[in-house]
């Protein structure tokens, strides 16, 4: 059956029924319009109105500066108002937002705005320098939007135009917005190759968000989330599994300048915040606060961790440090927005090593090499069927083949699924380790060994071996206070030994200041096997 819409005009069916991530700020609005949705603690804070006024104005001089919908917008912005308001003015505008890892160095970040064919950027004034070099050899950036002050002169061929000067008509705007349009484009970071652009769409964004919102907890009544949040919001974490789920339910997103442990603990305390994601190592850094057992930290009732497997013993500490909170585990990727499994309260005391069960539209299984569905508790590579997926790579139709390959979207993770459907991650493919005829999971000699209460980091890896063919290699950071070198590569060893397969335990330790990380806090696993390849 089928609707007869020929008296309907498309744009009034669109507005009618369509999946925006635009509407979700302009039904919150609605609603909360004096509620606070964005605070900057040295900076600025936005009311749900002004946050919605503030995008709706811009969509609308993003498309007076002559943008097609579907044209990428790119931002070089820290977290801030700014940063959301160019977000949601593209998911508005039917634009494709462009956020840009800052972290990357300007040669690159100048190939991914060639790479998208970028023809506007909004760039913050500490990222002068970088915009400058970036403009020496591209020809498709038209107009440089610029936040902040102590900007330059034009280029003779460009434009600057100040962020504020675009803000000044706020009437709704209204232009046809498909449920499959895309609405950013995230560019993965690429440890041995160009980063990859990710095409993620209206839909596979609302669905995460409104699952994520439940899964997590927000509530969308008098009560309302507040949520710290540290992580970078050009990454798809902080965007679509923190920022977007809080704001879709009326919650406020309060938006430090950077982490500092002592900063965040009062913020948490100042403002009474329901909700917390770090890293590992960052909630590390909160516990050796000297002031952490003095703060009052009721509030929060939910600390989420990402990235990285966490001790049993610093979750532990954090029960203690976070009496009310529960500590939960939760996985995805650029690809697939996060989360696509998510642990259960449960699953931290019986399974905390899992991955927990599958979110709510999400089907997550482990498959063969042929695409086929293995039984429970058989090893293979973890696959995704979701609205949560990609529409696909920008540009590189190849990687599009192989991530679609048999009607699943093949994660490169290995890993298997117990009785309960909970999900156990053994490691990436690319990071099992295969020593002596042996696949070593890297993930499970890095638990045990961030277990021992002298390791603070650590990365597994393999590195080239005549005798294994790989050999298992921990690179170790330390905690405080000195330590003989040897002798802490022979306790390690003896500990190893107690809790691994032999074939498991490290034939290499090496100790260093610190692991190269992505901008998210992810280990470059890449980074550290070139650089043992490099050394043979």
């Amino acid at each position: 059956m089928k609707p007869d819409l020929s008296l309907v005009d498309p744009l009034d069916y669109n507005l009618a029924t369509r999946l925006a991530v635009g509407d979700l700020l302009t039904r919150v609005s609605w609603l909360f319009p004096e509620r606070s949705a964005v605070i900057e603690p040295e900076g600025e804070t936005l009311t749900f109105k002004a946050l919605n006024d503030a995008s709706e104005a811009l969509g609308r001089s993003l498309l007076g500066l002559g943008l097609e919908p579907q044209e990428p917008v790119a931002f070089l912005l820290p977290n801030s108002w700014q940063f959301l308001v160019s977000f949601f003015a593209c998911a508005k505008a039917d634009l494709v937002a462009c956020p840009i890892n800052l972290m990357l160095d300007a040669e690159t970040i100048a190939w991914i705005l060639d790479d998208a064919e970028v023809e506007a950027v909004v760039v913050d004034r500490a990222f002068l320098p970088v915009i400058e070099k970036v403009l020496e050899n591209n020809r498709h950036i038209k107009v440089v939007i610029t936040v902040g002050e102590g900007w330059p002169t034009s280029p003779p061929d460009r434009k600057y135009t100040p962020f504020d000067s675009l803000l000044v008509d706020s009437t709704p705007l209204e232009v046809m917005v498909k449920d499959r349009d895309i609405v950013h484009c995230l560019y993965t970071s690429g440890t041995t190759s160009r980063p990859k652009g990710v095409l993620t769409s209206h839909v596979a964004v609302m669905v995460a968000s409104l699952g994520n919102a439940i899964q997590i907890g927000h509530p969308r009544n008098e009560t309302h989330s507040i949520m710290p949040i540290v992580l970078p919001l050009f990454h798809t974490t902080a965007l679509d599994t923190l920022a977007l789920p809080v704001l879709a339910t009326g919650g406020t997103v309060i938006l430090p300048k950077s982490f500092a442990p002592e900063g965040l603990l009062e913020t948490i305390e100042r403002y009474e915040a329901t909700h917390l994601m770090l890293l590992p190592a960052m909630y590390q850094a909160l516990l050796a606060s000297d002031s952490i057992m003095q703060r009052d930290l009721s509030s929060v009732v939910m600390c989420i961790y990402a990235m990285a497997p966490m001790p049993r013993e610093r979750i532990r500490q954090l029960a203690n440090a976070f009496p009310n909170a529960k500590i939960l585990l939760g996985s995805g990727q650029t690809e697939c927005v996060p989360a696509t499994v998510f642990q259960w309260p449960q699953n931290q005391y019986g399974k905390p090593e899992s991955w927990g069960p599958p979110t709510i539209a999400v089907d997550a299984r482990v498959i063969d090499s042929e695409g086929k569905v293995i039984g429970r508790d058989m090893i293979g590579e973890i696959a995704y069927r979701s609205p949560h997926t990609m529409n696909g790579y920008w540009n590189n139709p190849g990687a599009n083949q192989a991530a679609f390959e048999h009607g699943w979207f093949h994660s490169g993770d290995v890993g298997k699924v117990d009785s309960e459907g909970v999900i156990w991650f053994v490691d990436r493919l690319k990071d099992i380790v295969k020593s002596g005829g042996e696949n070593v999971s890297s993930v499970e000699v890095e638990r045990i060994l961030l277990g021992h209460p002298k390791v603070l980091e650590c990365a597994v890896v393999g590195s080239p071996d005549e005798r294994w063919g790989e050999a298992v290699t921990a690179v170790i950071v330390l905690g405080e206070g000195s330590h003989d070198l040897a002798s802490m590569q022979d306790e390690l060893t003896t500990y190893c030994k107690e809790h691994l397969s032999r074939f498991a335990v490290p034939k290499r330790f090496l100790f260093e200041a610190s692991l190269p990380k992505t901008a998210t806090g992810k280990v470059q696993k890449g980074e550290i096997r070139s650089k043992l390849r490099s050394q043979e």
